[in-house]
C-alpha cells in the first residue's frame, strides 16, 4: 500500500498543482470579469480565424520536424503516418490529462506500425531537444525585458543563484545536461544538415504560435511589439516546463499571464483570457487525433492505459 502511494505521489502532486493553477487562473479572470467580457467582444471573427490558422499551421511544422528526424534516422515512415501519429499525440496531451503523455502515444503508435523502437524513442527525445533549442534562441529577448524592467532585481537573482550553488556543482549539472543532450542527438549530430532542417521547422512552429498570441493580444487592445511577445512567451515556455501540473494545465496559462502583466504591462485578467483562448485553439487544432487515438490506446499495455 505504501509503495503504491509512493509511486502515485508525483501524479497526485501534479494533479493538486493543476487544480491550484486552474483556481488561480479562474480568480484572475473573475476579478475583472466585466472588463474581460468587454475585451472579448472586441475580438472579431477574422482575428480568431487568423489565430487558429497560425496554431494549426504550427502543428503541421511540428509534424515536419519529427518527420525529418525519423526519415533521417532510417525509419521508413510516410508523411501521412507521421501526421496521424503526431496529431494523435497532440490530442492525448490536450484531452487526456493523465500520466499518458503525447510522446508515449506517439512512440506506441510508431512501434505498433513495426518501426524500430530505439530509433523512434531517440527521435522523440531529439524532437523535444530541437524544440527547446529553438526556444533558447528567442529566450534572450525575454531576459532582456527582465533586465529593462528591474536590472537590480535581475542582478540580485543571478548573484543569489551563484552564491547558493558552488562552481563545481554548476559545472557538474551543466556537464550532465550537455552529456544527456549529446547522447540523445548523437545520431543526428552525424547528419547536421537534417538537424538544421528540423531546427528550421521548429522555428517556424514557434513563430506561428507566437504570431497567434500576438494576434489575440492586439485584438484585445494590448500594444506590444512583436519582439516583446516572442520574448515573453519564450520565457513562459521554459517556466512552464517545471512539472507542477499535469501536462502543464493551468500552470502554463498562469505563467504566461503573469509574465504578460509583469513585463508587458497587460492587465492580468486579459493575459489570462489570451492564455485560455490559446489553450482552446490548441485543443481544437488537435481534434483530428481523436480518430486514431482509440486504436493506439487499445494496444497499450494495461498498466500504461489511462
Amino acid at each position: 500500500m505504501r509503495k503504491a502511494f509512493s509511486s502515485s505521489r508525483p501524479t497526485l502532486l501534479r494533479a493538486a498543482g493543476s487544480l491550484l493553477s486552474a483556481l488561480l487562473l479562474g480568480f484572475l479572470l473573475a476579478v475583472n470579469w466585466g472588463e474581460v467580457q468587454t475585451a472579448l467582444r472586441q475580438i472579431a471573427l477574422h482575428h480568431f480565424l487568423i489565430a487558429f490558422g497560425l496554431v494549426f499551421v504550427s502543428r503541421l511544422f511540428t509534424v515536419l520536424r519529427w518527420y525529418i528526424l525519423l526519415r533521417s534516422g532510417g525509419v521508413p515512415i510516410s508523411l501521412a503516418e507521421t501526421v496521424s501519429l503526431t496529431f494523435t499525440g497532440l490530442f492525448a496531451s490536450n484531452f487526456l490529462p493523465t500520466t499518458i503523455g503525447g510522446d508515449v502515444v506517439r512512440l506506441a503508435g510508431a512501434i505498433q506500425r513495426g518501426y524500430d523502437r530505439a530509433v523512434c524513442l531517440a527521435s522523440i527525445a531529439a524532437d523535444r531537444l530541437v524544440n527547446m533549442a529553438g526556444m533558447s534562441l528567442t529566450a534572450p529577448l525575454g531576459l532582456y525585458q527582465i533586465w529593462l524592467a528591474a536590472p537590480p532585481a535581475a542582478s540580485a537573482v543571478l548573484s543569489a543563484g551563484m552564491v547558493a550553488s558552488p562552481f563545481h556543482t554548476i559545472r557538474q549539472k551543466t556537464w550532465h545536461f550537455l552529456r544527456r543532450t549529446l547522447e540523445s542527438l548523437a545520431f543526428w549530430l552525424q547528419k547536421p544538415g537534417f538537424l538544421f532542417l528540423a531546427l528550421l521547422a521548429g522555428l517556424a512552429n514557434m513563430l506561428c504560435l507566437f504570431g497567434a498570441n500576438y494576434v489575440l493580444l492586439r485584438a484585445l487592445g494590448a500594444d506590444l511589439a512583436a519582439w516583446r511577445v516572442i520574448g515573453i512567451y519564450s520565457l513562459a515556455y521554459f517556466v512552464g516546463l517545471i512539472p507542477i501540473s499535469i501536462n502543464g494545465y493551468g500552470w502554463q496559462e498562469l505563467t504566461s499571464s503573469a509574465l504578460l502583466a509583469g513585463l508587458g504591462g497587460v492587465v492580468p485578467s486579459l493575459g489570462a483570457a489570451v492564455a485560455v483562448f490559446n489553450r482552446l485553439l490548441m485543443m481544437i487544432a488537435s481534434l483530428p487525433g481523436a480518430f486514431t487515438l482509440p486504436g493506439v490506446l487499445a494496444r497499450l499495455p494495461k498498466d500504461e492505459q489511462p
